[in-house]
């Protein structure tokens, strides 16, 4: 192999090490890792998932984490036919909000009995159903790992609750949080939450 060439290769070579051991490095970061958790209890460093107090849901308020194995799980119960509430803050306060508006989306890992929907709530409009959302759908109860991109095609909004007077980017410029609502009994189980780009800081 001629000098120029041998570099070549052994430079694609580095690079295809590199591209390993991130792959490598996310997913034992995705499995729960207990470096990467805060020193209160998280779910991938979110500290804060809550019920709202809107709707029936067991708890009917505050924080749905609970220990789990070596780490923790969100866990809540819809109870009836009518819309349920509950609420995670990005960066785990209210007044925080992320920008993701170069961000490619969300792995979630969690259980649900029935569909439901995330909403992506920005810090400028965070009252109110008028919200871009997309759907989470069922998983009959078993935990699985999938992703939600932010392509504009994967939101809309639900005629129900009213159409947003603001665009999904500038909604991702400003995040506040992921509110997961749904008008079902349901029962779930969230176990981790990975957004392309952003790294919430522990308080």
């Amino acid at each position: 192999m001629h000098g120029g060439s041998k570099a070549k290769f052994l430079r694609s070579l580095a690079t295809l090490v590199s591209a390993v051991a991130l792959v490598l490095a996310g997913t034992a970061t995705a499995a729960g890792s207990p470096r990467c958790e805060c020193k209160t209890p998280s779910i991938d460093r979110y500290q804060q998932w809550l019920a709202s107090g809107e709707g029936t849901t067991v708890p009917a308020t505050g924080s749905l984490l609970v220990r789990q194995g070596n780490g923790y799980a969100a866990k809540v119960a819809f109870l009836n036919a009518e819309w349920h509430v509950v609420v995670l803050w990005l960066g785990n306060q209210f007044e925080a909000q992320a920008d993701l508006s170069r961000s490619a989306g969300f792995w979630l890992t969690y259980s649900a009995t029935d569909d439901l929907y995330v909403q992506l709530r920005p810090a400028s409009h965070w009252s109110g159903g008028d919200k871009w959302l997309t759907r989470i759908p069922s998983t009959g109860g078993k935990v699985v790992r999938r992703f939600f991109g932010f392509a504009p095609d994967k939101w809309t909004w639900l005629p129900e609750l009213g159409q947003p007077s603001y665009s999904l980017a500038s909604a991702l410029g400003e995040a506040r949080g992921l509110v997961f609502v749904g008008k079902t009994p349901n029962t779930l189980d969230f176990r981790g939450l990975r957004v392309d780009g952003y790294r919430p800081p522990c308080l």
